[in-house]
C-alpha cells in the first residue's frame, strides 16, 4: 500500500526543479538520486540570471545545486536535500539499515563529497590543453545561454580561469603537491575498478549514499572532462561502466548485500580513507574547538577557520581549515558511538582491520550543525 501511495504522489505532484550545471561536481550527486528514486523533477540550468534571480536571494549565495520543492520550498547542499527527500520518498533508501553498511555508506560519502574533489579540480585545471574547450564552452552557456556556439568559449574566458585560480592555495594542492593528488588518484581507481569487477555498486546491486558522494567528482570532472575521463576509461573500464549506471539507474531497484556484509574489495579503499582524509578531520574537529573557544560570541562559523598541514602520498603542505567537513565528520563518528554494545562490538573487528577505529572514536569536542545554509555550533 505505501509504494502505491507513493506512486500516486508521484504522478499527481508537480516536479521539483534542480538548478544546476553539468560542468557542477555537486549537482552530478543530486542528479543521480533524483533519477534512482524516480523523482519526478525538471533541471534548469543555473545561468547568471537564475543566481540573480531566484538562488542568491532565497540561499543567500550563489551556489548550486538547489532543489526547488513542489511545495515551494528551497533546498541547499547535497546532503540536506537527500536527506530532505528520503523519508517523502522511502522506497529503496540509500541509507542501508544494519550498522556496518551504514557506517560505511557514511564514510564513502564523506571521502567523494570532502577530499575527491582536490583529484576532481587538480584534473580539471592541470589538464588545460585537453580540458580547455570543454570548460570555457561550459562555462560560457552558464553565462550566455543563449548566445552562438562559437562565442560561448570567449564568453567563459574570464570566469573559468577565475574559478580555476583558487583551488590549489584553498586545497592545499600547487605544484609541490600535483605529483602526491595523482599518485593518490590512481591508486584510488584501481582499488575501486577491482571492488566494481564484481559489485555493481559499494553495496551490492542497489547504490547507497556512498555511490551518490563518489558519483559528483567522477562524474562531473572526473568523467566528462576529456583528460581524466581518458585515464578513467582506460586504466578503470569498471568504475566508467558505472558512472554510465549512476546516471542512467534502473529506478528503485537492486538490494544491499545480505547480512550486512562489507565485501573484502572495498577494504583498500576504506584503509585508504582512514590514512588520507580522517587525519584532517581529527585536526579540523581540535580547530574548530580552538576558534569556537576564542569566538564565543559568533552565532556562525566561516568557510574557513585558518590553515593546517596534510599528508598525502608522503608529501605534505597546507590546507584551509574546513568547518563544514566537520559538520560531515560528525555523521559516521556519532552514527558509530550511538551504535548499541552489540552493534560495535560487530563494526569494530572491521574499523580495526582498515585501521579507522581511533578515527570513529573521535570526541567532537564543539558539535556543529547546519542551519540556514550555515555552519554554527550546537548550542
Amino acid at each position: 500500500m505505501a509504494v502505491t501511495e507513493h506512486a500516486l504522489e508521484r504522478a499527481m505532484s508537480r516536479p521539483y526543479v534542480l538548478y544546476g550545471a553539468e560542468v557542477s561536481l555537486y549537482s552530478g550527486k543530486v542528479r543521480a538520486y533524483l533519477r534512482y528514486k524516480d523523482i519526478p523533477f525538471e533541471e534548469r540550468l543555473a545561468t547568471l540570471a537564475v543566481y540573480r534571480e531566484i538562488i542568491v536571494p532565497k540561499i543567500g549565495r550563489p551556489i548550486i545545486p538547489v532543489v526547488l520543492t513542489p511545495q515551494g520550498e528551497y533546498l541547499q547542499d547535497t546532503t540536506v536535500i537527500i536527506d530532505a527527500l528520503e523519508p517523502r520518498f522511502p522506497d529503496h533508501p540509500v541509507y542501508p539499515d544494519t550498522p556496518a553498511q551504514r557506517l560505511v555508506a557514511l564514510l564513502l560519502e564523506l571521502y567523494g563529497d570532502e577530499w575527491l574533489v582536490m583529484p576532481a579540480m587538480h584534473y580539471r585545471w592541470q589538464y588545460k590543453r585537453q580540458n580547455l574547450g570543454t570548460i570555457l564552452r561550459a562555462f560560457g552557456d552558464l553565462l550566455r545561454p543563449q548566445s552562438p556556439a562559437w562565442l560561448k568559449p570567449i564568453i567563459g574566458l574570464l570566469p573559468a580561469f577565475k574559478f580555476g585560480g583558487m583551488y590549489q592555495h584553498y586545497f592545499g594542492i600547487g605544484k609541490p603537491m600535483h605529483a602526491a593528488v595523482e599518485r593518490s588518484y590512481e591508486g584510488f581507481l584501481d582499488e575501486l575498478d577491482a571492488h566494481l569487477a564484481v559489485h555493481d555498486f559499494l553495496l551490492g546491486s542497489r547504490p547507497s549514499i556512498g555511490d551518490f558522494g563518489f558519483i559528483g567528482p567522477l562524474y562531473a570532472h572526473l568523467y566528462r572532462d576529456p583528460a581524466p575521463g581518458k585515464l578513467m576509461r582506460e586504466r578503470a573500464p569498471h568504475v566508467a561502466r558505472w558512472v554510465q549506471r549512476m546516471q542512467h539507474p534502473q529506478p528503485l531497484s537492486g538490494a544491499f548485500l545480505a547480512n550486512d556484509e562489507i565485501p573484502d574489495t572495498l577494504l583498500p579503499l576504506l584503509t585508504r580513507v582512514f590514512r588520507e582524509q580522517t587525519p584532517v578531520l581529527q585536526d579540523t574537529v581540535r580547530a574548530v574547538a580552538e576558534w569556537c573557544g576564542a569566538n564565543p560570541g559568533s552565532e556562525t562559523l566561516p568557510r574557513v577557520i585558518g590553515r593546517h598541514r596534510f599528508t598525502l602520498e608522503g608529501d605534505s603542505n597546507d590546507r584551509a581549515i574546513q568547518p563544514y567537513s566537520q559538520w560531515m565528520f560528525q555523521r559516521p563518528v556519532q552514527y558509530f558511538q550511538q551504535l548499541s554494545d552489540a552493534d560495535r562490538a560487530r563494526v569494530t573487528p572491521l574499523l580495526q582491520r582498515v585501521g579507522g577505529l581511533d578515527a570513529l572514536n573521535t570526541r567532537i569536542i564543539t558539535a556543529l550543525e547546519y542551519v540556514g545554509y550555515q555552519v554554527r555550533p550546537v548550542r
